[in-house]
């Protein structure tokens, strides 16, 4: 099953968001937003417009396209691609 896309950016903006040294409470007040829909962004909760996702980039110093990278796969050095190990045929190897 594929990643849902606000998981995604809720996940970047959480880690570009500790990169900078910045609270979710700090942050909330930057843009003006209540500290819990900071939180609720961060964990895949909420539907961000475009709008807020230009806010939270300018907040934090990034490019609105940071929020939609694919996390790095520490095992094996390449970006994880939403869905690949849903996709398996009859013997369970993954697809190439």
């Amino acid at each position: 099953m594929s990643k849902d896309i606000r998981q995604l950016v809720g996940q970047n903006v959480r880690r570009l968001r500790e990169a900078a040294g910045i609270t979710q409470a700090k942050l909330s007040a930057e843009m003006e937003r209540d500290r819990s829909y900071i939180s609720g962004l961060e964990l895949g909760q909420r539907n961000p417009t475009v709008l807020t996702l230009w806010h939270l980039a300018q907040a934090l110093g990034t490019q609105p396209k940071a929020f939609f990278e694919e996390s790095q796969d520490p095992d094996k050095g390449a970006p994880n691609k939403p869905g690949r190990g849903a996709a398996r045929g009859r013997s369970g190897a993954r697809p190439r």
